[in-house]
């Protein structure tokens, strides 16, 4: 299997180790990617000055087998977006952060359904088991925290993070489980096609996703979310409150079906604590 090389990345770390006439076209390509991209070897020796035969020794020092190659390399650095590529404007320091978050929560909640958060509550409540599916970043920490906000209030529920697992316990499902599946883009393939074989043996699924994705058609029932990325790309991505604040609205409605059953369970959890840890009583609840 192999594997793509960031190639702007190559050239800045081996730029010291090029000789004088290969840096000429090093800079020349750094400076303007895209432009660099839509030159051919002539046109892109005579704009950094030296000869063709220059330009093509540095594509390889680059680990590229020709220009040709060292082209295609440039194209694919330019595919995951400029502004990687470019430095961008700042963001507003600690504002800004806040700022994107709120936006993050202002976009979901007006996607969010108020018939489909009930319809999964009730899902929820009969299920024999839950099942809460993620990957990568922000969608694990989503599994992980859907079983923490569930098992307070008694409902059976795990939560998996391992590609072959998901698929494992996909397929183990009985048609009385649920498995809640989150995933901001909703194209990785591991949940996708856990929901798909869960769907095979009639388990519902409920996916935490962006509208019309791939997840979102293997599912029963859609949370929807969204989190447009910005182009400051130095600060996490926002999508992590999004997904929370649909957690966060599943517990509570879930924990209202029957309060005072919630109310014992969320008593003795918070009993249980603060004999351990000591505290007033306005700690969290174990957060």
């Amino acid at each position: 299997m192999t594997f793509e090389i960031d190639i702007l990345s190559r050239m800045s770390e081996r730029f010291i180790e090029l000789s004088d006439s290969e840096q000429k076209v090093a800079q020349l390509i750094l400076n303007d990617v895209r432009a660099a991209t839509e030159l051919n070897i002539a046109a892109l020796a005579k704009a950094a000055g030296v000869s063709q035969a220059t330009v093509t020794r540095f594509a390889r020092s680059v680990d590229c087998k020709d220009v040709r190659q060292l082209k295609v390399k440039l194209a694919q650095s330019l595919a995951v977006g400029q502004r990687f590529i470019e430095e961008s404007p700042d963001l507003d320091g600690i504002q800004g952060v806040y700022e994107a978050i709120k936006n993050t929560l202002d976009l979901s909640r007006k996607l969010l359904k108020t018939e489909s958060v009930h319809q999964a509550v009730q899902w929820l409540l009969q299920a024999r088991m839950v099942l809460c599916l993620g990957m990568g970043g922000g969608s694990s920490i989503g599994s992980l925290e859907m079983q923490n906000r569930l098992f307070r209030f008694g409902v059976p529920v795990s939560s998996y993070q391992d590609g072959l697992l998901c698929r494992m316990v996909a397929a183990a499902v009985e048609p009385t489980d649920v498995l809640v599946v989150i995933s901001l883009t909703g194209n990785t393939p591991e949940v996708v096609d856990a929901a798909a074989i869960a769907r095979q043996y009639d388990a519902k699924v409920i996916a935490i996703t962006k509208p019309d994705s791939l997840l979102a058609h293997e599912s029963d029932l859609l949370l929807a979310i969204q989190a447009p990325e910005t182009d400051y790309i130095y600060k996490p991505s926002a999508s992590r409150y999004a997904m929370l604040a649909v957690i966060d609205i599943l517990a509570t409605e879930l924990a209202k079906q029957n309060k005072r059953r919630s109310r014992d369970k969320l008593r003795r959890v918070k009993l249980s604590l603060d004999s351990h840890r000591g505290g007033d009583e306005r700690q969290p609840l174990g957060d």
